[in-house]
């Protein structure tokens, strides 16, 4: 069997053991940077947040808990990323909400750090629909969001990026952040495979994605869990995340 043959045999296999989902991972490239894309469909996706497990109550931390946790609801982790910053006890630092109920509540003034370089946001996941919404603008429409996680800065502001960004700028890590279309039927969340500025990070999801909205999450800790890909990042316990749950494949 010729490479190529055994290559189509090798995904055919994988694709029939899979859990069916729409999301898709890819590596995409710009200006120079290369970037970890991962598309949410809203209308096909079971996107959730996750925090604490259910049964303790304690931190989940990593990916690995939150499978095994859906592996009671029959259930299997097919993304995962984190999705908002954390206090050492890993409690969030603004709004989160899981399940409809409220964990933290908004913040809106400014702060030390990256959370509070203003202006910040919330991701809102609610049915159908995933939003990327600037933190005021949050508190004055008062979304209904079944999943909301607040951090900060925003990156992209009604297609703007934020005023505060330096094109030249010298503090570069692995960042990671979601943008959302203007109809909010799908999410994308991306993670720099390089370090990056605010200014770079921010201008892919302007200027590559064309997306009207996009919130950083972190940097230093950012994290990706994309199986389809062979991507299962380790390190420190992570507070909130968000990921992608799909039918566990029978064994």
């Amino acid at each position: 069997m010729s490479r190529i043959k055994a290559f189509l045999a090798l995904v055919a296999l994988v694709a029939l053991g899979a859990p069916a989902h729409a999301v898709s991972c890819a590596v995409e490239t710009y200006a120079g940077q290369q970037y970890t894309v991962c598309t949410v469909d809203l209308a096909e996706d079971d996107l959730r947040l996750f925090l604490n497990d259910r049964k303790t109550g304690e931190p989940l931390g990593s990916f690995s808990n939150i499978d095994r946790q859906l592996e009671t609801e029959g259930r299997a982790l097919v993304f995962g990323m984190n999705a908002g910053m954390y206090h050492a006890d890993r409690r969030p630092v603004g709004l989160y909400v899981e399940g409809a109920e409220a964990v933290s509540s908004l913040v809106k003034r400014a702060g030390p750090g990256n959370f509070g370089l203003l202006p910040n946001g919330v991701f809102c996941i609610r049915q159908g629909r995933a939003d990327v919404i600037e933190t005021l603008r949050f508190e004055q429409e008062a979304p209904k969001c079944r999943d909301a996680s607040q951090s900060g800065p925003m990156l992209v502001i009604d297609g703007a990026l934020h005023p505060r960004f330096l094109k030249d700028s010298d503090s570069r890590y692995i960042r990671n952040g979601v943008g959302t279309s203007a109809d909010g039927r799908k999410a994308w969340f991306v993670i720099s495979d390089s370090l990056v500025n605010f200014h770079t990070f921010g201008s892919f999801f302007r200027d590559h994605l064309k997306l009207p909205q996009a919130l950083y999450f972190d940097g230093k800790v950012s994290r990706l869990y994309a199986p389809g890909l062979g991507r299962f990042d380790l390190g420190f316990p992570l507070g909130p995340m968000v990921g992608v749950a799909a039918p566990r494949a029978a064994q």
